[in-house]
């Protein structure tokens, strides 16, 4: 009978924030590290490469044709990750060496959006280093708007991964039930919840979809304090006055299926996270209740998805 178990890694790390090339030799670094534990998947945070918006909150970031404003948002589209162009494929190459598949949280610069809007996009590399999946957040989070674009539902899939099937949101998007349901019908067990690092939003929500999804579930996050802010950054000065000590705090965690803890959240430090995962747990779970399978009424609701990728121009 084949293996029912799955290693798995969260890379709660900081990225060389936004500088993407440096953020990649970060990514690949933390993939070879777990690849030498025997890991089958590794997961890092929303927004790593290059770095999550942390300024749009401290530096009034909503003032309109402001030059300070506009001189962030063309660094941070800079360092943006244009996939068409290739930045990824170092990173799909270490996966595709080390057997390891990963999901990898980017603000993307698409050209099919003309490249010039971000995404914070949840990319999915299989161990063969293919991407497989591109999920577009489908609703930036309340500042985030001033600088992310929405998405759609081109990218809302599932993968099959050693007998698993994992899928994957961005941040608040894991608060929103039906694309969480998208990922239940569509067999998921194994749940990657990608955060900017913060375990305010980790501590509940992650056990919560464990409970009403009968899967494990992944909560990674990034650290990141005023330390790790790169003084050659245009606007070092300015916006390290107007910072926190500390802008993500991390909360990394993984729940089992029952909504008990397989790793409790983890705080203000840099680290690698790895656990089993046993399918056999999925399944016990799975006996009294099946959120997409006999706990549900299909004759008296429905779900439908529309996966088309959006853009202006069609042909």
């Amino acid at each position: 009978m084949p293996s029912s178990k799955i290693q798995v890694a969260l890379a709660q790390i900081a990225p060389v924030w936004l500088f993407k090339q440096q953020t990649i030799e970060k990514v690949i670094h933390y993939v070879e590290q777990a690849a030498k534990v025997g890991t089958d998947l590794i997961a890092f945070s929303e927004g790593l490469l290059p770095g999550y918006p942390f300024w749009l909150s401290f530096t009034h970031a909503s003032a309109f044709n402001n030059d300070w404003q506009k001189t962030i948002h063309a660094h941070y589209v800079s360092q943006a990750i244009c996939i068409e162009d290739g930045d990824l494929d170092t990173v799909r190459k270490v996966c595709r060496e080390k057997n390891i598949a990963c999901y990898l949280g980017i603000i993307e610069r698409p050209k099919d959006r003309g490249g010039h809007s971000l995404y914070c996009s949840l990319v999915y590399i299989d161990k063969e280093g293919i991407i497989q999946s591109v999920h577009r957040k489908l609703r930036p989070t309340y500042e985030e708007r001033l600088a992310w674009s929405p998405g759609d539902g081109h990218g809302l899939l599932t993968h099959p991964l050693e007998g698993f099937t994992v899928g994957g949101l961005n941040c608040w998007e894991n608060w929103m039930p039906l694309p969480r349901t998208a990922l239940y019908a569509q067999g998921e067990n194994v749940h990657v919840a990608v955060w900017p690092g913060s375990t305010t939003n980790t501590e509940d929500i992650t056990r919560f979809i464990a409970k009403e999804s009968r899967s494990y579930v992944l909560s990674v996050s990034s650290v990141f304090t005023k330390e790790d802010i790169p003084s050659d950054l245009p606007f070092y000065t300015d916006f390290i006055a107007q910072c926190p000590s500390i802008m993500a705090n991390g909360g990394s965690c993984i729940s089992n299926p029952d909504g008990t803890w397989l790793i409790a959240p983890s705080e203000n430090e840099e680290k690698l996270l790895t656990a089993e995962l046993d399918l056999l747990k999925v399944y016990q779970e799975r006996q009294n209740m099946d959120p997409a399978g006999h706990y549900t009424r299909p004759d008296v609701t429905q779900l439908h998805i529309n996966r088309e990728r959006q853009g202006i121009l069609k042909s």
